[in-house]
C-alpha cells in the first residue's frame, strides 16, 4: 500500500485526550448504573417468594429477556476490548470463530437441554450427582466456583485500567483504577443480592443494549471519518489483513479456520453446554422451546456482536493505518488501542465517550452478576446442602443464597488486589478457563452419552484431562516467557508503520536499550508448547471422554438400571453412519437403558420429553430438608 506522506497533525497525544472525558460522559455513565440498581430495587420490592423465585424466577422469565440474557452473560468487557485488538493486531481469521456458534446452539438444543429440562436440576452440577456421585459433582462445582471468581476479578479489573489510562475516566482521583473496580462490584452486589435472578436477567437486557448501542454507534461513526466500509476494507485488505480462509493444517498456527472454528465451537459449548450461568437462564422460562428459541435468538445475538468488534478492530487500522500507537508507545497495551481511538475521533461528540464507557463496563456488570448468582447457587446446592450436609428452612435458605452472593462478591473484588500484581495473569487466566471447560465437557458428554460409564471413569477422566491440560498450558505460558517459543513463526503479528506519526507522539519517547539474553534458556521446551490456545478446549474435552470410557471398561454401569431421563434423547444421530445392522444393534442397546427398575417406588419429577421408565442413579439419594 502507499501511504501519503503528510503527517498526522490530526493525532492527539494520549495526555491531551484525558481531558475530554467532561461531566456529559460521567452523567451518561452514572445513569448506566443508576438504572441497573434501580432494577434491583424493583424487584426487592416486589419481593421473593422463596429460594426457587430468587434463583430460577420460579420459571416465569420471557424468551427475549432471557436471550438477551445469554448474550451480556459471556460477552464481557474483554471481549469488547479484546476483539478489535486481536483484529488490530493479527487479522480477521479469529472472526471465523462465529461459524461454530449455530452449531453450539444445536448441540445444546438438542442433547444437553433436554436433560435438564427433564431432570429440573437447580444447578447443572447436580446432574453429575444423578448420573454418577457426589465427589464428580463436588469437583466440577469446586472448579467452577475458582474459575468464575478468577474470572470475575479479570473481567472488572483489565478493562477499568484500560479506559482508566486512555479515556481520562476517573482522571486526578486517586487510586482510580481500584476505586472503579469498586463501583462495578457494589453495583452488581447491591442489585444481585436484593433482586435475585429476575434483577439479573433484566439489567443484562438492559447492558446488552447499552454494549450493542455503543458500538454501534462508534463503528459508524468511524466509518465515516475514514471514508466509509470501502475504504476500510481497501486499507485492510491491501495489507493482507483480511483473511478467513486460512486452512492451514498445521495445529501449531496460532489462528486458522480449523482451530477457530473447532476451538470456538469447544469453548462455547463448555459454557452454553455445562457453565451454571448459563443453564441457569434455561431453567427460568416454563416451557423447554422458549429456552431453545432463546439459544438461536442468542446465536444471532454474539454472532452480530462478534461482527461488530471485528470490523471495530478493521476501522480501528484504517484510521490508525500510518501510524500505530503500539509502536509509537502510545498505549501500553494492545486492549487500550479502542478506547484510544474512540477519545482521538470522538472526544468532541457530546457523550459519545461516556457512551462507550458505559457499554464497555455493562459488559463487566453483566458477566459479574451472573457469575455472583450461579456461585450462590452452586454454593448452597452443591457445597453447604450436599458438602456439608447442611438443613435449613426455606426462608433461611433464600437469606444465605443472598448473603452467599455478597460473600462471593467480596472475594472476587479482594481478587482485584492480586490480579494487578501478577504479571501475565490475563493469558493465563483466560487459558485456565479455556482449560477448566473442557474436562467439565468431557464429564458431562460421557454422562450423558454412554450408559455404560461409571463414577470411576468420569472422575478419572476429568482429573487426567485437567493435569494434562494445566500441564500443556502453562508450559505454553512460560515457554513465552523464557522466549522459547517461537512466536514469529506461530503467532506472526500483522505489519504497522509509524512513517506519519507528529512529532508530539515521540516528544516523552526514549530509544530503548536492546539487551540481548547470551545465556540459553533452561527451560525444557515440548513441542506440545507450540500447539495453539484454541485446542485446549477440543484436546481435553476428547482426552477426559476417552479416557473416561477405558477406566469405564473395568466396571461398566449396567445400563438397564439406569435411569434413561440421563442419557440424551439425541444419542442415535451419532450412529447414522453405520451401516444398517451395526446401527441398530447399537440402538436396541440405547432402549434397552433404564429397563430394570432398582429403586421401587422413586418418584420422578415432571416434565420433559423423556419416558418414565428406569429409576435415578442408585448412589444418587435425594435428601429431605427438614427445618432448621
Amino acid at each position: 500500500m502507499e501511504f501519503n506522506s503528510t503527517i498526522r497533525d490530526d493525532l492527539l497525544t494520549k495526555e491531551e485526550l484525558l481531558d475530554k472525558f467532561g461531566i456529559l460522559n460521567y452523567v451518561i455513565f452514572v445513569s448506566m448504573l443508576l438504572i441497573s440498581a434501580l432494577i434491583g430495587v424493583f424487584f426487592w420490592w416486589k419481593g421473593q417468594k422463596n429460594t426457587e423465585d430468587f434463583l430460577l424466577a420460579s420459571r416465569s422469565m420471557g424468551t427475549i429477556p432471557m436471550t438477551m440474557s445469554l448474550v451480556a452473560s459471556f460477552m464481557s468487557a474483554i471481549t469488547l476490548l479484546g476483539v478489535p485488538a486481536e483484529i488490530y493486531t493479527a487479522g480477521t481469521q479469529y472472526v471465523v470463530g462465529l461459524l461454530s456458534y449455530p452449531f453450539v446452539m444445536a448441540a445444546v438444543a438438542h442433547f444437553y437441554l433436554p436433560v435438564y429440562d427433564e431432570l429440573r436440576v437447580t444447578t447443572s452440577y447436580e446432574y453429575l450427582e444423578m448420573r454418577f456421585n457426589k465427589a464428580v459433582r463436588m469437583l466440577t462445582s469446586l472448579l467452577f466456583c475458582i474459575q468464575m471468581m478468577l474470572y470475575m476479578a479479570i473481567v472488572v479489573y483489565v478493562p477499568a485500567v484500560a479506559l482508566i489510562q486512555v479515556t481520562g475516566f476517573l482522571n486526578g482521583v486517586q487510586y482510580d483504577v481500584e476505586f472503579a473496580c469498586a463501583i462495578i462490584f457494589i453495583v452488581c452486589i447491591f442489585y444481585t443480592c436484593i433482586g435475585g435472578i429476575k434483577a439479573v436477567i433484566w439489567t443484562d437486557t438492559f447492558q446488552a443494549l447499552c454494549m450493542f448501542g455503543s458500538f454501534l454507534a462508534i463503528i459508524i461513526v468511524g466509518s465515516n471519518a475514514v471514508g466509509g466500509a470501502s475504504v476500510v476494507f481497501d486499507r485492510n485488505y491491501q495489507e493482507g489483513r483480511v483473511q478467513l480462509f486460512n486452512f492451514d493444517p498445521d495445529i501449531r498456527q496460532r489462528h486458522t479456520v480449523w482451530g477457530v472454528f473447532f476451538g470456538s465451537f469447544f469453548l462455547w459449548l463448555s459454557i452454553y453446554g455445562t457453565n451454571q450461568a448459563q443453564v441457569q437462564r434455561y431453567l427460568t422460562v416454563k416451557k423447554k422451546s422458549q429456552a431453545v428459541t432463546a439459544l438461536w435468538l442468542n446465536a444471532i445475538g454474539i454472532g452480530s456482536l462478534l461482527l461488530l468488534c471485528g470490523y471495530a478492530g478493521m476501522v480501528v487500522y484504517a484510521f490508525y493505518y500510518d501510524c500505530d500507537p503500539i509502536k509509537s508507545k502510545q498505549v501500553k497495551s494492545k486492549d487500550q488501542i479502542f478506547p484510544l481511538f474512540v477519545m482521538q475521533l470522538m472526544g468532541d461528540y457530546p457523550g459519545i465517550p461516556g457512551l462507550f464507557v458505559a457499554g464497555v463496563f455493562s459488559g463487566a456488570l453483566s458477566t459479574v452478576s451472573s457469575g455472583l448468582n450461579s456461585l450462590a447457587a452452586v454454593c448452597l446446592t452443591d457445597c453447604l446442602q450436599l458438602g456439608c450436609n447442611i438443613k435449613i428452612s426455606e426462608e433461611k435458605k433464600t437469606l444465605l443464597t443472598k448473603l452467599l452472593a455478597l460473600v462471593f462478591g467480596l472475594i472476587s473484588f479482594g481478587i482485584v488486589f492480586m490480579v494487578k500484581y501478577l504479571p501475565g495473569v490475563l493469558m493465563a487466566a483466560i487459558g485456565i478457563f479455556g482449560m477448566v471447560g473442557g474436562p467439565v465437557l468431557g464429564a458431562f458428554s460421557l454422562g450423558m452419552f454412554v450408559p455404560f460409564a461409571n463414577s470411576i471413569g468420569a472422575f478419572i477422566g476429568m482429573l487426567f484431562s485437567l493435569v494434562f491440560t494445566f500441564w500443556w498450558g502453562f508450559g505454553q505460558i512460560i515457554s513465552v516467557q523464557t522466549m522459547t517459543y517461537d512466536s514469529a513463526r506461530f503467532s506472526p503479528k500483522m505489519n504497522t508503520t509509524v512513517i506519519n506519526c507528529p512529532q508530539s507522539w515521540y516528544v516523552n519517547d526514549t530509544i530503548p536499550v536492546q539487551t540481548t539474553n547470551t545465556e540459553p534458556s533452561q527451560f525444557l521446551h515440548l513441542g506440545l508448547y507450540d500447539v495453539s490456545y484454541l485446542w485446549y478446549g477440543p484436546v481435553s474435552t476428547i482426552l477426559c471422554f476417552l479416557v473416561g470410557i477405558l477406566c469405564s471398561f473395568i466396571r461398566p454401569q449396567d445400563h438397564k438400571q439406569l435411569d434413561a431421563r440421563l442419557i440424551s434423547p439425541g444419542c442415535s444421530i451419532f450412529f447414522f453412519w453405520l451401516p444398517k445392522k451395526a446401527r441398530n444393534k447399537i440402538l436396541n442397546y440405547y432402549n434397552e437403558v433404564g429397563s430394570e427398575n432398582v429403586v421401587d417406588g422413586a418418584e420422578h419429577k415432571t416434565g420433559g420429553v423423556f419416558p418414565k421408565k428406569g429409576s435415578i442413579n442408585v448412589a444418587y439419594i435425594p435428601s429431605e430438608n427438614t427445618d432448621m
